[in-house]
């Protein structure tokens, strides 16, 4: 399968929306954005962690250390009020971008 290059904002979205339902650590992240693609979006730790960092110091998520299913240490990540107000602008941002390219792929 061909490697799909994603935007970063693009990446922050498929991130944030990813745990908004619950808290997940970086890679039970990455795993579940490949899942839910069926692979055509696998993102490596070095676009995961610098993402998350950032999203971090931008106060859209908020970290804390739990045990993981394979009972490790990991960092856990879950979106704050802040982190919540950002995705929806994302989503909304996202949708009117979607609707113009399909508008542009259906003309002659």
């Amino acid at each position: 399968m061909t490697k799909v290059d994603i935007l970063q904002g693009t990446l922050d979205m498929l991130i944030l929306k990813t745990i908004s339902h619950q808290p997940m650590h970086g890679f039970a992240i990455a795993l579940h954005i490949r899942q839910i693609t069926e692979e055509v979006i696998q993102i490596g730790e070095g676009s995961l962690y610098p993402a998350l960092y950032r999203m971090e110091q931008k106060g859209w998520i908020k970290a804390e250390w739990g045990v993981t299913e394979k009972n490790r240490r990991g960092k856990y990540y879950k979106l704050t009020r802040t982190g919540r107000k950002q995705l929806e602008g994302e989503l909304s941002s996202y949708g009117r971008l979607t609707d113009a390219i399909a508008k542009v792929l259906q003309t002659a």
